[in-house]
């Protein structure tokens, strides 16, 4: 498995969000390829190709990143592994990527949410070594 970080968003990686946002989220828009651009330039988009299958792009995951006065955040967000190639390591591979990405950054935590329902990918990041922290998340509606 080959994961890279996004700097260029190019035709082939805008399409393949069209066949990983729908198995992220039934509700969600697909972003467009500009949209997707404005996520690599701000933050870290980071892909997993398959060398054995012609190079097909598989999962994806966002590190978003941003400085507070107490130092710099890292969230992971959207991590999505096409449903035919789960359970191979691809999403223990982008989450490895991204932990390297923050820690090259000068993050000292990397937080994410995962519903309980996803119970194999919390698992992986179980396994990665996250910890299930007591916090109370709110939402706001807008």
């Amino acid at each position: 498995m080959e994961v890279t970080r996004i700097i260029e968003v190019t035709d082939e990686i805008s399409a393949a969000f069209n066949y990983l946002i729908p198995q992220l989220s039934s509700s969600s828009a697909i972003p467009s390829k500009e949209q997707l651009q404005e996520i690599a330039t701000n933050d870290s988009l980071f892909i997993a190709r398959d060398p054995e299958d012609g190079g097909k792009i598989l999962g994806s995951l966002t590190l978003v990143t941003f400085r507070i006065p107490t130092g710099i955040r890292c969230w992971i967000e959207d991590v999505v592994v096409d449903e035919t190639a789960r359970g191979k390591g691809i999403g223990e591979a982008l989450t490895w990527a991204a932990l390297a990405r923050a820690a090259d950054m000068g993050a000292r935590t990397v937080d994410l949410t995962s519903r309980p329902s996803r119970e194999a990918a919390n698992r992986l990041y179980q396994k990665v070594g996250f910890k299930l922290r007591e916090s109370n998340l709110y939402r706001y509606n807008l």
